[in-house]
């Protein structure tokens, strides 16, 4: 049995598996309108959560995407002569010296950056 409240039209607006002062009956877990209600609880929750996960993939798309920035960027300070490599620390040093050489055995910097893209920040 569960404990419901129901609002001036009919619709269920509460259930809860304990009684509680608001409540206004008490229908069996077979029938309709609970059904009804736990499923649209269910698929509220499950939308909630689907977004949940196009948001978190979306960030860790924008994390990637911005570490080529960062990249570029420190490439671009070196080159100007803004820093050195040696200013920073060894394990970056390292990182990135790992990473240039990457991306210069894909063909450097140039085949990075999509043809649709403006070329701005």
């Amino acid at each position: 049995m569960f404990y419901v409240q129901r609002d001036t039209a009919g619709q269920l607006m509460r259930v809860e598996a304990q009684a509680y002062a608001e409540s206004t009956e008490t229908l069996p877990a077979d029938h309709p309108d609970l059904q009804e209600w736990f499923a649209s609880k269910l698929m509220a929750t499950s939308q909630k959560q689907s977004q949940q996960i196009k948001q978190l993939k979306q960030l860790k798309q924008s994390d990637l995407d911005m570490i080529r920035v960062i990249d570029d960027l420190i490439q671009v300070l070196i080159e100007k002569g803004v820093i050195r490599v040696t200013d920073l620390p060894a394990a970056a040093q390292t990182k990135l010296s790992d990473r240039y050489q990457a991306r210069e055995a894909l063909g450097g910097l140039a085949h990075l950056v999509d043809e649709d893209d403006l070329g701005l920040i």
